[in-house]
C-alpha cells in the first residue's frame, strides 16, 4: 500500500481530538518519510517571549528584538530544543530543507543572527515537535483525529495565532464547528 507524503502539509486536529497536546491544533508537517513524521504545531503560543530565551541563551543583542515575540509550543518531544520554521532558506548550520521556499532550523547561529536583525524574514519559534512512529499518522488519519491539506505559508505567518486552526480547516472548506465529535456509520 502506497502511502501519501504528508510533508509541507497541515494537519488540523478534528474536535473530537481531546488530547492536550493536539486539542484544536494545526501542525506544519517538516518531514514524512517511511521512517515516520515530524512537524510544528503553529498555534499554541508560550508565554515565554524571544527576547527570554535570548537573555537565557546569553546571545548579545544589537538589533531590534520585538520584546512581544511568544515562542510557540511546537510538540510534547524534545520541549527543551528549539525549532525555527523560517522563510527565506539561508545558510544556517543545522536546516532541514522542506521545500524551496521553507526551511526548519536547529542551530544556534540563526537564534544569534535574529538578535543582529539578520535573520529569516519571517519566522516562528517553537519548543519541541509533534513526532508520529511509521504508519502512526496514518491510522489516526483513519481513525478521523486529523483532516489534511496543502500547507499555505501565508497562515503559517501572517494568520494570527488563534484563528489558524479555523482557518487550515477553510482551506478544505470545513467549518470546525459544525463538525459533531460523534463517528457515524452507516
Amino acid at each position: 500500500m502506497k502511502t501519501t507524503n504528508l510533508t509541507n502539509h497541515f494537519i488540523i486536529a478534528m474536535p473530537s481530538l481531546l488530547d492536550d497536546n493536539f486539542n484544536q491544533t494545526v501542525t506544519y508537517i517538516c518531514e514524512h518519510n517511511e521512517n515516520g513524521c515530524f512537524g510544528i504545531v503553529i498555534n499554541r503560543k508560550t508565554d515565554v517571549t524571544l527576547d527570554e530565551v535570548i537573555h537565557q541563551m546569553e546571545i548579545e543583542v544589537s538589533g531590534s528584538i520585538i520584546h512581544d515575540t511568544f515562542i510557540y509550543h511546537g510538540g510534547p518531544v524534545q520541549q527543551e530544543r528549539g525549532f525555527i520554521l523560517h522563510q527565506p532558506l539561508g545558510e544556517w548550520s543545522s536546516s532541514l530543507k522542506i521545500n524551496d521556499h521553507l526551511a526548519l532550523t536547529t542551530s544556534r547561529d540563526i537564534l544569534e543572527a535574529i538578535a543582529h536583525d539578520e535573520g529569516p524574514e519571517q519566522s516562528i519559534i517553537a519548543l519541541g515537535y509533534a513526532g508520529w512512529s511509521p504508519g502512526q499518522l496514518e491510522q489516526e488519519m483513519a481513525a478521523n483525529t486529523w483532516l489534511n491539506c496543502p500547507a499555505e505559508e501565508q497562515i503559517i505567518f501572517d494568520t494570527p495565532a488563534e484563528k489558524r486552526w479555523q482557518s487550515a480547516a477553510d482551506l478544505l472548506g470545513v467549518d470546525l464547528q459544525l463538525l459533531s465529535n460523534d463517528a457515524g456509520h452507516a
